[in-house]
């Protein structure tokens, strides 16, 4: 139990908090999970939910935090898994071919009279 509380005096600090804080806002919105401040392994999750994210905000904090922290510099967020559907990994994902956006239509659209997209 006492090293437990040795790895948690980090917590203590109103910055840290703060960060850690908005870290887990970030992390409720997106993925919809609440971690709990007591839990046992909070910055693994952090770490781990900041890899598996697409929200540059919760990367940026996170990075603030570790700089801050140096023992959570040494966790180590587990590789993202590849995208799947119905049990198949998909062959291109959007950071490899660049999104929809890149890719042109290939038929005009018209919407009532007028050229669309």
């Amino acid at each position: 139990m006492n090293s437990v509380a040795n790895e948690r005096n980090w917590l203590f600090d109103p910055s840290h908090l703060k960060l850690v804080q908005q870290c887990r806002r970030l992390i409720q919105s997106e993925f919809g999970v609440k971690l709990h401040l007591n839990e046992d392994h909070l910055a693994e999750h952090l770490a781990e939910y900041a890899g598996k994210t697409r929200s540059k905000h919760l990367v940026h904090t996170w990075e603030a935090l570790k700089q801050r922290v140096p023992e959570l510099g040494q966790i180590d967020a587990a590789p993202a898994a590849a995208k799947t559907y119905r049990g198949q990994e998909i062959a291109g994902s959007e950071e490899e071919t660049g999104g929809e956006e890149a890719r042109p239509r290939k038929k005009q659209v018209i919407y009532r009279g007028q050229v669309v997209g």
